[in-house]
């Protein structure tokens, strides 16, 4: 890729995860001279909500979807672009098209399976022949998942020669002190995220665990090894697991897509393995029946959601309708102290085709689905910018397999700290 302007290009910082990108990659920038700039349509706004951050811009970057050349002219100056504008389905096409035509990176926060579906359709041979990388669902939605899977069946191939038949991912929060707020587990972009994919056509695809899949002889396959389960059950160590938030719908699918271009990339034949995930309440054991009524509730939600996905185009579209009226919009999530003082940890627990184990953790700071994310985010957008750590393989890709585990080192710039244990 020829020199840019910029390494990192964050379109959309003026948003409650925007602006946060963009302090974490001026703390980087002023650290290890990274080179960034924020993007948005009004450079005005843009420059206040960042100063009240206390982040300064070497450059603002006016681009705007409406005009499909000031996007063109953002892409032409970054290595890498990471796009904060949701809702995807709705917004992010003409970016991606901007970032393919002129030969920059790609990185997002969707997890809108079904438009994911859709630009692997559209865009994965174009990505391919331009030598960039598509990379989707790449914050608390599915990079820490799919990074810790990678690395327990890298582990797993190298100590035991064998492949992965079961994996259970399990994720425990652990709060700040006080009051819990109504902001705290779910922002405003993803629940009105959630409003779009409820009346995409596709909507179906969205409970898919195969829906990633590119070989249709391993559709069928997948589902019928790894369905996606959202009843309550109980955990390693007493614990009671409650289905994924914000969805136990968005990880499945991609981390079945990083394992079969894994096995594509080292010649050997895709074997779905089960895939589990869910969140973690533990507790003492008089706690049980409360925790399995939390985990309950949060299931028969989910289970809503899923029916919803599923139903008449009429039905959907008129859920779809209420869901963007009723919900909060872009803007609402936690701030101060609901954002700085969580900290999260991550297990996946692995069993080979031949029986032996191997577990991938991660323990990391901040609210998963605000600050981590953003860090994250910003930390992945510098390492495909710089390359040196991440796998020469474009098109459309997932996070794991668009860093590859070798970057983990990196994250714990981020406050993530990955290991692996057999």
């Amino acid at each position: 890729m020829a020199e840019r302007d910029f390494d990192v290009v964050v379109f959309g910082a003026t948003g409650v995860t925007g602006r946060r990108v963009a302090a974490y990659l001026a703390e980087q920038s002023a650290a290890h001279g990274s080179r960034w700039a924020p993007a948005a349509r009004d450079a005005a706004k843009l420059d206040a909500i960042l100063g009240e951050d206390g982040v300064e811009a070497p450059e603002v970057i006016v681009a705007d979807l409406a005009e499909p050349d000031s996007l063109a002219r953002m892409a032409e100056r970054a290595t890498v672009v990471l796009n904060l504008v949701g809702p995807y389905t709705l917004y992010a096409q003409p970016v991606l098209e901007a970032c393919v035509a002129a030969g920059a990176h790609y990185l997002d926060l969707t997890g809108e399976i079904p438009f994911v579906r859709r630009t692997i359709e559209q865009l994965d041979g174009r990505a391919r022949d331009a030598g960039v990388k598509l990379v989707q669902v790449s914050g608390f939605e599915a990079l820490p998942p799919d990074l810790a899977v990678l690395s327990a069946a890298e582990a797993a191939r190298e100590r035991f020669d064998e492949g992965l038949a079961s994996v259970d991912v399990e994720v425990t929060f652990t709060p700040p002190p006080g009051v819990p707020h109504p902001s705290d587990m779910l922002s405003g972009g993803t629940l009105q995220s959630m409003a779009e994919i409820t009346g995409a056509d596709e909507a179906a695809v969205a409970t898919d665990p195969a829906a990633l899949i590119d070989d249709p002889s391993m559709v069928e396959l997948v589902r019928a090894r790894s369905p996606i389960g959202i009843a309550p059950r109980r955990g390693l160590g007493g614990s009671v697991i409650a289905p994924m938030s914000p969805a136990a719908f968005i990880n499945p699918a991609v981390i079945q897509r990083t394992a079969a271009i894994a096995a594509a990339e080292g010649g050997r034949r895709f074997e779905p393995f089960r895939y589990r995930e869910g969140l973690a309440i533990g507790g003492p054991a008089a706690t049980l029946p409360l925790r399995y009524a939390v985990a309950g509730a949060l299931s028969g939600t989910q289970a809503a959601m899923g029916a919803a996905l599923r139903a008449r185009p009429g039905i959907r579209r008129r859920v779809s309708g209420a869901m963007r009226s009723l919900l909060p919009g872009s803007g609402f999530g936690p701030v101060g102290d609901r954002v700085e003082g969580w900290r999260w940890a991550l297990s996946a627990d692995a069993v080979t085709t031949g029986g032996n184990g191997v577990r991938a953790v991660l323990d990391a700071e901040g609210h998963p689905g605000y600050l981590a994310t953003a860090r994250m985010l910003g930390e992945a957008g510098l390492l495909l910018a710089t390359g040196g750590a991440t796998p020469d393989r474009p098109g459309c890709v997932t996070p794991a397999i668009a860093l590859g585990t070798g970057s983990l080192p990196r994250f714990e710039r981020a406050r993530m700290r990955f290991g692996v244990q057999a």
